[in-house]
């Protein structure tokens, strides 16, 4: 495990991101569609340290536009904190001075682990579009080689909100005894055509900007104005109206009069065109064209006739956790998969914690999960069945 410099009271502190690569040719790892590839780079990160028996480590995964960086600092100058700094660090939700927490990069991303903007060993040039399109169950196969190389089989628990949520489901699924405790935040079983439309619609913002080039513009002008206008329409997606309208209103940007023109001019107009602008600084069209397929592919029940019957194989306990105002994976696809949990047997605890923040409450809102999340990290190998725990919010029967 990687050493850290504590520079920050309550901060993991200085971290490095390492990587791994594996599935040399002949040896390619074979992925859902039934292409091959290899080899295959994996980025993360590590905080906090194995245990003798490594049997305190926690997998946490990230969402669409996250990355390895889950807390921290890479420099002392370093202007970004990770980006759950608030529920990763000493004494906090995940707590490293008791666990060791790991985050990986997905394969398709663009930060360090194997996408379309990697260079191809075959061609030596970038992969762009040659690079295979890959789904979450490939995303979490490959995250399974760095694990087992860091030498751990069993899992305290597999965490993550949104995309990583649909992970942690696919861990637990696919590799049944191998985390002790899944924690899927503001997640579904399968992508809804709701948010399959509104994925298409950022997907057709990149591929529509003249610079995208058929996905071969590394080297030349990004498509920074369609990957900027496809950030929108996600931006908008994880908040909520009561957010929206606390925040901004209708109040205009630089006057108290309209301009009647087709310029931005309310702050709501140009808050959503910043935070557009500034993805476009960190992130790669490709890969988010990639990454939102995936997650459009995802449905647990892939294989199996239902997902009632998918989940019946995990040996897993689950602590679902859902927020009132997020309208992107709503709490009812949140109860769905409690229920079809219950069904099947299996020990699920439920919290729906009331926010105004919409989705993107799973990163803001960590006060009110981690007493919760806490509580059950520490009794996930408890023999028995969970039981249902006093936290500030009940967990909903």
């Amino acid at each position: 495990m990687v050493e850290v410099s504590y520079v920050e009271e309550g901060s993991v502190g200085i971290v490095k991101t390492q990587s791994l690569t594996f599935a040399h040719p002949p040896n390619e790892m074979i992925l859902e569609s039934g292409r091959r590839l290899g080899p295959i780079t994996l980025a993360y990160e590590t905080y906090g340290k194995l245990n003798q028996d490594k049997s305190n480590a926690i997998l946490i995964f990230h969402a669409l536009s996250g990355d390895a960086h889950v807390a921290g600092r890479h420099h002392k100058t370093d202007p970004k904190l990770g980006w759950w700094d608030n529920m990763v660090g000493p004494g906090k939700t995940f707590d490293t001075d008791r666990y060791c927490v790991i985050c990986v990069n997905v394969i398709g991303g663009c930060k360090g682990s194997t996408g379309p903007s990697s260079i191809n060993p075959k061609t030596g040039r970038p992969y762009a579009l040659s690079l295979p399109m890959v789904t979450i169950k490939d995303m979490v196969r490959a995250q399974k080689h760095l694990i087992d190389h860091l030498g751990i089989y069993e899992l305290l628990a597999v965490v993550g909100g949104s995309m990583a949520g649909m992970q942690a489901l696919q861990w637990s699924v696919t590799y049944s005894d191998r985390a002790a405790l899944c924690i899927p935040i503001a997640a579904a079983a399968r992508q809804s055509p709701q948010n399959i439309a509104f994925h298409e619609a950022g997907r057709r913002a990149i591929m529509s900007d003249p610079n995208w080039r058929n996905g071969n513009y590394y080297g030349k002008n990004q498509p920074i104005d369609g990957l900027a206008v496809a950030r929108m329409i996600g931006h908008i997606t994880y908040l909520s109206n009561e957010t929206l309208r606390r925040r901004f209103g209708r109040r205009l940007q630089e006057s108290t009069r309209l301009s009647f023109s087709l310029k931005p001019e309310f702050q709501v107009e140009s808050y959503i065109h910043h935070k557009g602008e500034t993805f476009t600084k960190r992130f790669d069209a490709n890969s988010y064209l990639y990454i939102s397929k995936a997650i459009d592919y995802f449905d647990i029940s892939d294989g199996y006739s239902s997902v009632r019957e998918a989940l019946r194989a995990t040996k897993s306990k689950f602590l679902v956790i859902s927020f009132t105002s997020d309208w992107l994976y709503p709490p009812t696809e949140s109860e769905e998969l409690v229920n079809e949990l219950r069904a099947v047997d299996k020990e699920v605890v439920y919290y729906e914690f009331p926010s105004t923040y919409g989705h993107d409450a799973f990163l803001v809102e960590g006060e009110k999960m981690t007493h919760a999340i806490s509580y059950y990290l520490a009794h996930a190998k408890d023999k028995g069945r969970l039981e249902s725990h006093q936290s500030g919010n009940e967990p909903l029967s």
